[in-house]
């Protein structure tokens, strides 16, 4: 009977253990990189080309600088002394694309930029400009887009962007890294297109997602990270503290029985 019980609480025991580990290779990123002796780096090439079409809802920066006529310019520009330090200033002194994929400006009127680049919505914004204002310079941005992440991530919610682009990696370390149960072969990244959405999976543990054409995400993506299966398991939750006083409790009884 001693001996069964040896067992058992060894048995219990290493179930425990066992339960909150995860493999080391399911935790590392950029597996199987090529890094001989003679050459101990390897180039990923990655077209780093930013061809995001412009939607309904975003929000261009759009102003006149380096012009003669200083007065027109400013009818353009308005009140741009304040500074796109937070979203409702962005809302505020930026051009919001309508549901129509126009923007509106003073004097110009509407123009369509909808499915446009934002260098193409440049320069069509610029040649409608210059019918208006003579020796005009225009600068226009991409004032800020929406980045979702979830699933097996530390801080999983909508992240706001303020550069032209960010990388899978980048992303990651805004919502604080994947967590030990993340499957890093399987990263859903959901993606609209003209037709819809489009979903695509990554492998983040293998090193030639740098040279992904998905590598680089592009405004309004939802990144999902799905969980090990070890997690389905309910290993994340497992009651340890309830299981060692069990067994506890176990010895203790045998102890006073004998």
């Amino acid at each position: 009977m001693n001996k069964l019980l040896k067992i058992g609480l060894i048995t219990a025991l290493l179930a425990v253990v066992f339960a909150s580990c995860v493999p080391q290779k399911k935790m590392l990123y950029l597996k199987n990189a090529e890094m001989a002796a003679e050459n101990i780096s390897k180039e990923y090439v990655n077209d780093r080309a930013i061809d995001y079409k412009l939607q309904p809802g975003d929000n261009l920066y759009i102003h006149v600088v380096n012009t003669i006529d200083e007065r027109s310019a400013a009818s353009i520009n308005g009140d741009v002394r304040g500074y796109l330090s937070s979203d409702a200033n962005i809302y505020l002194q930026t051009t919001t694309i309508d549901k129509e994929g126009c923007v509106e400006m003073p004097l110009v009127g509407k123009v369509e930029v909808k499915n446009l680049t934002v260098d193409e919505a440049k320069n069509k914004l610029q040649t409608a400009i210059n019918t208006y204002i003579n020796g005009s310079m225009l600068v226009v941005k991409l004032a800020s887009f929406n980045l979702t992440l979830l699933g097996e991530v530390s801080k999983p919610g909508m992240y706001k962007i303020y550069q032209s682009q960010i990388n899978l990696f980048e992303a990651m370390s805004l919502a604080g890294n994947m967590t030990n149960f993340a499957k890093k072969s399987e990263v859903k990244i959901i993606r609209q297109t003209d037709n819809g959405s489009e979903i695509v999976t990554v492998d983040m543990g293998q090193a030639d997602i740098l040279s992904s054409p998905y590598y680089y995400l592009k405004p309004n993506d939802i990144v999902y990270v799905e969980p090990l299966r070890i997690k389905q398991w309910g290993f994340t939750t497992f009651p340890y503290s309830t299981v060692f006083s069990i067994v506890t409790l176990g010895v203790t009884l045998y102890s006073i029985i004998k």
